[in-house]
This record gives structure tokens, sequence and C-alpha cells, in this order.
């Protein structure tokens, strides 16, 4: 863990089903719609955001081996490299759920350090997090603007925060080394994934008084990657082998699975017309590919 994390917070974490239908061990079943999501002519796709009219975030590689952010609108794409950041580092982590476009993320700077951004009507704004953080991801934005994410201070401590104006406050999960938040919905409720002193990653849903656990059952890892405004949670987590595949908490229950015969999956957002995106990988070591999944 220490070291700075993924410009996604989600890049190749996270999801998963089996086939079109997934059961929770005690809850109803749910049936599942898969599509491919991918940025036309991309070598790889790695979602992280979807909001309430289809629109995606993430990031892409494209044909000359080189990473950028993106908004995919139908067809439409919208590249995104901040222009404080390194070529190549730029990457969307997710997006507002209603009205205007308002997209987080991170960039690399020349330190080799992440900065956490804000993308909003075609300008890019820093979220470097509190006075004397030393590296910053945004990770999660809700229609009022409030936007969460982590900082690293001086010591190498992640911590979780959550701006509101220009006013950070810091999240730090109880018994955590290390906290990260990534989603806020309407309600302002917050989910964080955060590390204990054995290296064990786990979840928490955060309402602003109290974290309450929200671990995926037998998981070695449970990483809450965003949620909706309905309380709906998706995951990445990770079997006893290391493999990574995904969650879904809705209703009170948890399901599982995997996109349909790929090696590892990750849902990177969730919405609140029932559709995760994420992505997925067909081959070990292979490239990634987007994909969109509706339930019901």
């Amino acid at each position: 863990m220490k070291k700075y994390k993924s410009v996604l917070c989600g890049l190749g974490f996270v999801m998963a089903f089996a086939a079109a239908a997934a059961t929770a061990a005690d809850g109803p079943q749910l049936t599942f719609k898969w599509a491919k999501a991918n940025v036309p002519g991309a070598i790889q796709t790695n979602p992280g955001g979807i909001n309430n009219a289809g629109v995606m975030v993430g990031q892409y590689e494209d044909k000359n081996e080189v990473f950028h952010g993106y908004i995919l609108n139908g067809k439409k794409l919208t590249t995104l490299d901040d222009p404080n950041g390194e070529p190549g580092t730029t990457g969307a982590s997710n997006l507002n759920y209603n009205g205007a476009i308002s997209v987080v993320g991170s960039y690399t700077n020349s330190a080799g350090a992440p900065v956490g951004f804000l993308y909003k009507g075609g300008e890019y704004t820093d979220i470097p997090g509190p006075t004397g953080a030393v590296a910053s991801s945004a990770i999660g934005i809700n229609d009022e603007g409030a936007i969460v994410g982590y900082y690293v201070d001086s010591s190498g401590v992640y911590h979780g925060f959550l701006l509101q104006g220009t006013t950070y406050t810091a999240l730090d999960a109880p018994s955590a080394i290390d906290t990260l938040a990534t989603g806020i919905n309407n309600k302002g409720s917050i989910v964080l994934y955060w590390y204990d002193s054995g290296g064990v990653v786990h979840s928490s849903l955060y309402n602003g008084k109290t974290y309450k656990t929200i671990d995926v059952p037998g998981a070695a890892g449970s990483e809450a990657s965003d949620l909706n405004n309905e309380g709906d949670v998706v995951y990445g987590w990770l079997d006893s082998n290391g493999l990574i595949h995904g969650a879904l908490l809705h209703g009170g229950k948890y399901y599982k699975g995997n996109y349909p015969k790929s090696i590892q999956t990750y849902g990177g957002g969730i919405n609140d017309k029932n559709t995760i995106t994420g992505g997925y990988q067909a081959k070990s070591k292979g490239p990634w590919s987007g994909f969109t999944v509706t339930f019901k």
C-alpha cells in the first residue's frame, strides 16, 4: 500500500456476476444484461463512472500506447489531458449524477506524485488536498459539487477527504492505517476502503457521523468503489488466489460474479438507473475492455 494509488482508484480492480444472473445466499435473484463500452479505436478502456444520462468517464490507451482520461457520451468522445500533468497520466474517476457534467480524477505531476483535479465547463482545477498534502486524488463527486478522494501526508499516510467549497474534512476509518474515500451520493453518504495493520483492505459506509463496515462476505479484501442515491454499492474484492472479482450490495444483499468468460473484472461506478460500468480482462495479462451492465 505504500505507493500512490492508481489514477482510477479502481483501475484493474472490481466487479463480476456469472453469465446473465447472480444470486445472494439468502436474497432474491437479479438478472444482468451486459454490453461492451469501449472508447472507439482504443487499445484498452478502463471506465470509472457513469451518470444517469449514461455518460461514462474513465481512462483509455490510444493506438500509440498513450493513456488519456475521457468522457464518452454515446459516440461522442472528449479526451482529457490535464495541462499540469505529465503526458499519459490523466485519468477520470467519476462524474456527478445529473445536470452539467463535472468530472473528477487525477494526473501525475513532474515530481511523480498524483494530483486530483476537477474538470468542469472545459476548465481544469487542481484538487491538491489540504495544506501539507504531498499527493492527492479526486475520486467521487455529487450533484452539490461535494468531492471525495484521498490525500497523502508528509509521513506517507493516506487519508480520505471530503471537500465542500474550499473546506477539506479528513476521513479516517477507525482502526485504519490508510483510508481512501471513493464515492459520495446526494444524501451525503460516503463509501471508503481502508487498510488495517495487517494490510487487509476493508470497506465502510460513512453517514457523516459513524463508519459502518460493509465488507463482501468471504472476500480476502474488499474495496467499495462507488454508490448511488439508492444506497447500492459496487465493489472490487480479492479471492484467496489474489484474483479480482466484483460485487454489488443491493437491498441489503450481496451479489458476486464476473463478466462472462473473463479472468478478472471490475466495476468502476453505478448510477440511479441500475447501471454499472467497469472493465474486464479476457485473458491473463491481457488488455482491459469496458462494459456496462444493468440489473433488475
